[in-house]
């Protein structure tokens, strides 16, 4: 039974990583297949450190309600996030706040090359509002992943649908095919956040 059980999970795990080869190959050419947006649920509690880091730097976490809520996928765009993306991965070495910093939770910009998941995606959303992507479409999301442990990733909302940039693979999946629970992501219309009321999607994640 454990053999097959073994074979099962091994199946399984090769479909996982192949449907990610796949996106990883076709990320560069055309547009990402479209899909529904996902929908929050009311207001949630922001994260402490991301309070901490809206303290330090308020410019990056000010709300223009005259930016849209969401941006039109182009060839362009969708190159430039993945360019952004696969960058960015590559570049910061992954470490621990405690050993980064001292403490258990911080949020900032990457700018020693260092940082954990959130610090990967401030630093994906500066540079792609650097290259004109209105920062209004762009949102921090907590998750819970597949270890059930917290995570955060960077959200783009298009016209096609939202799309998960994430340090744990250089694919960019819709949100519905991380395999993530979403909890809450940063408000669109204040200084504050959003719940996405836990909402679980169905395909496993394959972490890197």
């Amino acid at each position: 039974m454990l053999s097959l059980y073994r074979g099962s999970l091994l199946a399984a795990l090769i479909v996982v990583a192949g449907a990610s080869s796949v996106h990883a190959q076709s990320q560069a050419a055309g547009l990402p297949i479209a899909s529904a947006p996902i929908m929050a649920s009311g207001d949630a509690r922001a994260p402490y450190a991301w309070t901490d880091f809206c303290k330090r730097r308020p410019t990056e976490c000010a709300v223009n309600a005259s930016q849209p809520e969401q941006v039109e996928m182009t060839p362009k765009l969708w190159k430039t996030m993945v360019g952004v993306n696969m960058r960015a991965n590559r570049e910061i070495e992954a470490v621990t706040d405690q050993d980064h910093w001292g403490v258990v939770d911080r949020w900032d910009i990457p700018e020693d090359g260092k940082g954990d998941c959130e610090d990967y995606v401030l630093l994906k959303r500066k540079r792609l509002a650097e290259a004109g992507v209105p920062r209004r479409a762009m949102l921090v999301t907590v998750v819970i992943d597949e270890e059930n442990a917290g995570h955060a990733v960077l959200m783009i909302r298009t016209d096609r649908g939202d799309y998960i940039l994430d340090n744990k693979r250089n694919a960019i999946l819709p949100w519905n095919q991380t395999g993530y629970v979403y909890v809450k992501r940063e408000s669109q219309v204040q200084v504050g956040w959003t719940s996405l009321g836990g909402l679980a999607t169905s395909t496993v994640a394959s972490a890197r």
